[in-house]
């Protein structure tokens, strides 16, 4: 998912098809297809933190066992966000770590972007929520493309059980719009600090969850009891939360979030 906020962004959606809502396409990608497993080396695959949370659903780890065996931590440009890049198999196809004999082995929880694939989603936000262009990437190493499968965007985001993860993404896009927002308005920039507690919140959810025990921090903030039993005891509720934390340490936003008073 790419938020097209710069001019390197909108060259990219420049150079591909746009689909109207509801236009379709055809596709399909199954071991018959003799590109089967092409488009899974050499990926400069960013991982949000949905996608982080979803692939140690398959390896089991710890957050931080995860981060050191499968990913590089980077920072967005300009606002210095947390970010994650998959390790590529240190071969020299460079193929993804978690494709065995062209097989995906976590593909109930594969990222965002290889089920969306394909399909590009860039977003932007917009009052009420955020506006979405959706493309195709026509790679010339893709066969799927002359499969008799038909699709539109719709169908295509229910039938890759893309809605958790959209939903998910969206809410990271608009923090990194609304931290990048804020710098302009305000001067102020990500200090050390803030970046390592928002690598903390947004990739190390267990983590995250034992400082909140221990720091005591949701006995501090107007909460429900049921959302702090849930923040404290599934990981998609902690990064829900992790995300308000953010906004309001960082930038003051009370929405969701204030100090008890």
């Amino acid at each position: 998912m790419t938020q097209p906020d710069d001019d390197k962004s909108q060259q990219f959606l420049n150079e591909h098809e746009e689909l109207a809502p509801g236009q379709g396409f055809r596709f399909a990608c199954h071991a018959g297809v003799s590109c089967f497993g092409a488009c899974c080396s050499a990926l400069d695959l960013m991982l949000t933190p949905y996608d982080a949370l979803r692939l140690r659903r398959s390896t089991g780890q710890a957050s931080r066992d995860f981060v050191h065996e499968y990913a590089d931590l980077t920072a967005m440009p300009g606002i210095g966000l947390p970010m994650l890049q998959m390790h590529m198999q240190d071969t020299e196809a460079k193929r993804c770590p978690f494709s065995h004999n062209n097989a995906c082995a976590v593909y109930e929880n594969r990222p965002s972007a290889c089920r969306t694939y394909p399909l590009g989603r860039a977003t932007r936000p917009c009052p009420g929520g955020v506006q979405q262009q959706i493309f195709v990437l026509r790679e010339a190493h893709c066969k799927g493309f002359a499969e008799a499968s038909q699709w539109n965007t719709a169908t295509w985001m229910t039938d890759q059980g893309l809605d958790s993860y959209n939903s998910a993404n969206d809410r990271f896009m608009a923090l990194a719009s609304d931290l990048r927002q804020f710098e302009q308005d305000t001067g102020r920039h990500m200090n050390s600090q803030q970046a390592g507690m928002s690598g903390l919140a947004l990739y190390q959810p267990d983590d995250f969850q034992r400082f909140l025990v221990g720091s005591h921090l949701m006995d501090r903030l107007d909460m429900t009891d049921a959302r702090r039993e849930d923040v404290l005891h599934d990981e998609e509720a902690c990064l829900d939360f992790g995300y308000d934390w953010l906004e309001l340490s960082i930038m003051g936003h009370t929405e969701h979030l204030q100090p008890k008073s």
